[in-house]
């Protein structure tokens, strides 16, 4: 008798670590490593804190590899995973005590150096590093004036990135902008240019690529695998079960076992 499958034991629940594939700094796509063509001449949130391609160290950017610049991480890399200090441990290098709202942005501009953040990941940022409620409002407020941090442009490149790259569904995708402090209002406009056609088609491709694998499996292993896999990067059940169904099917799979109520 076929087992039955708990489609909860499945669901989407993890949190994310990686983020969004972005070009150059700050939070807009595109955005140069000095900044440019975000803040014009404003010289006090210049991303290098000086002249622009000034060379420290023998590297354009602090680095011990002669002419050879640092490469820049992106969305999908585990170092901006929620947690992690490394970032933060950098931009605690050459800090002296002083004034606040210039220690404030100097963490900012270091970790933005790195990859794009939104503006609560920066502000958990400045709290970790007791820096005042005050001067973290206000370099925070500036850098939103300035374009280095755009909660939106965040939101729709992770979604891009998030979704093309490794195949997350409309609601993985709003979990994981949530765990990162982006407003819901924002996060229902990035997450809404996926339709539900879209959707589906990065299912069937999911489903494609792992059905390979599961070949010589029992048709209930494969079942399982293949929509526990789709369950975890947050279809919904429904979904889940039509695409699978319909890839067994052409592989010469019963299916009539499969029912719209579940399995």
């Amino acid at each position: 008798m076929t087992r039955r499958t708990d489609w909860a034991e499945y669901e989407y629940g993890h949190t994310a670590s990686g983020a969004p594939r972005g070009r150059g700094t700050g939070n807009r796509p595109g955005a140069g490593a000095d900044g440019a063509g975000v803040h014009g001449d404003d010289d006090a949130y210049r991303l290098d804190g000086g002249t622009t391609g000034s060379r420290r160290g023998g590297s354009r950017d602090g680095g011990s590899r002669g002419g050879h610049g640092r490469r820049r991480r992106g969305f999908d890399e585990a170092s901006v995973a929620e947690g992690d200090t490394s970032s933060l441990s950098r931009a605690e290098q050459g800090e002296s005590p002083g004034d606040p709202v210039e220690r404030a942005r100097a963490i900012c501009l270091r970790l933005l150096t790195g990859t794009p953040r939104t503006r609560k990941q920066l502000a958990d940022a400045l709290r970790k590093r007791e820096i005042p409620d005050e001067a973290a409002e206000q370099v925070l407020s500036r850098f939103e004036e300035v374009g280095l941090i755009d909660d939106s442009a965040f939101a729709d490149a992770w979604v891009e990135s998030r979704h093309h790259g490794r195949g997350l569904a409309r609601r993985a995708l709003a979990q994981e902008l949530r765990t990162k402090g982006v407003d819901a209002t924002l996060i229902d406009e990035a997450v809404g240019r996926l339709d539900s056609e879209q959707e589906e088609t990065t299912a069937r491709e999911l489903v494609a690529r792992k059905l390979r694998s599961t070949r010589g499996l029992d048709r209930d292993k494969r079942l399982r695998r293949l929509a526990g896999m789709l369950a975890r990067k947050g279809y919904s059940q429904g979904l889940a079960l039509r695409v699978v169904r319909q890839a067994l099917e052409e592989e010469g799979e019963d299916t009539e076992f499969l029912g719209d109520e579940g399995y």
